[in-house]
Order: structure tokens, then sequence, then C-alpha cells
């Protein structure tokens, strides 16, 4: 009697990898670009007050947000929330993409 390949308990456990998933994909590649391109620190203003952008970071539960700071103050902001100073940041057209990708998403056409 044959054995079947890949059944019983020795059989390796089949994973749903992100790389399946071209939203997830999309997600990961504007992070990483977001968190390679914009040139921080700067500064902006959040609610009137001003405010310096340290860093980007991945937050669970959050998603990207910028890490800004005031004083002994710090504080995420989701990176669609955060309000960009004239003159923009260089790397910022990665915030507009991901907006773009976001709001595609969103309405579910992403």
């Amino acid at each position: 009697m044959a054995e079947q390949s890949g059944s019983g308990a020795d059989a390796p456990i089949e994973q749903v990898s992100v790389d399946d998933d071209p939203a997830a994909e999309e997600f990961d590649r504007l992070q990483a670009g977001i968190e390679q391109h914009l040139a921080v620190p700067f500064q902006t203003t959040v609610l009137g007050m001003p405010v310096t952008v340290d860093k980007i970071e991945l937050i669970a539960g959050a998603g990207i947000v910028a890490i800004c700071t005031r004083g002994e103050h710090r504080q995420a902001i989701g990176i669609l929330d955060l309000p960009l100073p004239n003159p923009r940041p260089a790397g910022s057209e990665w915030i507009d993409e991901f907006r773009h990708y976001a709001n595609g998403y969103e309405t579910g056409s992403a």
C-alpha cells in the first residue's frame, strides 16, 4: 500500500503568506517607502502647537504613525492625519501615495 504524501501528523502545516495578499504587499511597500524616504526630523503644527516629527513607525492597531514630540511630550499620530508643513519635507510624496492606496482600500477598489 502506497503512503500518501503530505498526510498525517508529519505533514507540513500550510500557512498563508502575506506575499499571497496583493493589498498587504502594497501596504508593506508603501510603509517601507515612507520610512526610508520621508526626511525626518521635520517641524509641523498639530492642533495649533509646533511639534517635531522624529520618526515613522508601524504600530499594531494604529498602522503607520508619525512619532511627534514637543518638549518632554511624545505622541503617535496617524500618518494620514498628520498635517504637513509648507514646504513639505522630502519624500512626502510617499504619504500621498499611501493616502491614495488607503482611500481605494476603504472603498473596496484596492
